[in-house]
């Protein structure tokens, strides 16, 4: 069983039912995986800040650091390697305030906003999320089972295929 992290400011695709993707340390960051349970196809991805228009140049570089072009990049992947839109699951994790306790920038707040509105534009829905908040997690996804796990503060909850 090969497990394949996912840095910041990455996104890792796999149908290897012996894949699990991981991301770790999910603060203000917003982590998201999807899963298509009928062809194996997983992705994950972990982005750092909402929009790409504050570095252009360093979108161009880094796509997924961004939500708004990592997330696009991602589903264009996906649907190229069979992902079909009626049998997506996807999970979110993250948006927490972190390193932000007074609430001044809200990148946690504004990542999962500008992802909330990118699902929503392509027809997308969420089957979990766990935002928020002001801990850390980390999250994967076992690519043969389709379930889905976050770690945050000593607990561990796991989701399986609805």
């Amino acid at each position: 069983m090969a497990q394949i992290v996912v840095d910041i400011a990455d996104m890792r695709i796999s149908k290897n039912p012996g894949d699990t993707l991981i991301t770790y340390s999910l603060g203000s960051c917003v982590g998201v995986a999807i899963y298509d349970p009928v062809i194996g196809l997983g992705g994950m991805i972990h982005c750092m800040l909402p929009l790409s228009k504050v570095d252009r140049e360093k979108a161009q570089v880094r796509p997924y650091m961004f939500v708004d072009t990592g997330m696009q990049q991602m589903l264009t992947r996906l649907y190229e390697g069979g992902l079909r839109k009626a049998r997506a699951v996807i999970h979110v994790a993250g948006g927490s305030q972190v390193l932000d306790s007074q609430g001044v920038f809200k990148i946690g707040e504004r990542n999962f906003t500008v992802l909330r509105k990118i699902l929503w534009k392509n027809g997308l829905l969420m089957e979990t999320q766990e935002v928020g908040g002001n801990r850390s997690r980390t999250i994967s996804l076992d690519i043969g089972t389709g379930r889905f796990t976050i770690k945050s503060g000593g607990r561990i909850t796991h989701y399986d295929l609805p």
